[in-house]
């Protein structure tokens, strides 16, 4: 697929659906890989952000796994600065870890989420990150 600036974007899997406008800031599509399955208690997506879209500040009950396939993109945890990822960076967030995720202010940005043990819950959607804590990156 080409991006606006020529350059050439390769992706393994369609960028999928628009997600809900509630839990995000921005524009970010979600592609289901693997539905919650009620015998592995795993749910896969892949999830791509447009330059500046961020989740809302959010838990996962059982925990969950990034994986970042493209762009670049930020991930905090609360109380915590904001941290930098890139292609091939795999961020572990532990049960109850109250965090956010999305694209840095300049580039398009795509993870797999892994959320484990979803018998346990798969997400609490809490408050928007605000313009100021998205753009506390130092």
């Amino acid at each position: 697929m080409k991006t606006s600036d020529n350059q050439i974007n390769e992706t393994i899997f369609p960028k999928g659906d628009l997600a809900p406008a509630a839990y995000f800031t921005g524009n970010a599509y979600v592609k289901m890989l693997v539905p919650n399955d009620p015998i592995l208690n795993t749910a896969v997506g892949n999830v791509v952000f447009e330059a500046g879209a961020r989740n809302n500040w959010h838990t996962h009950s059982g925990g969950q796994i990034l994986i970042v396939t493209h762009g670049t993109g930020y991930y905090q945890e609360v109380g915590k600065p904001i941290q930098l990822l890139q292609v091939g960076d795999v961020v572990n967030i532990q049960p109850e870890v109250k965090h956010w995720h999305g694209a840095s202010p300049e580039s398009e940005f795509t993870h797999i989420a892994i959320s484990t043990n979803t018998h346990s819950g798969i997400v609490d959607w809490l408050e928007p990150v605000t313009d100021e804590e998205y753009n506390s990156f130092k």
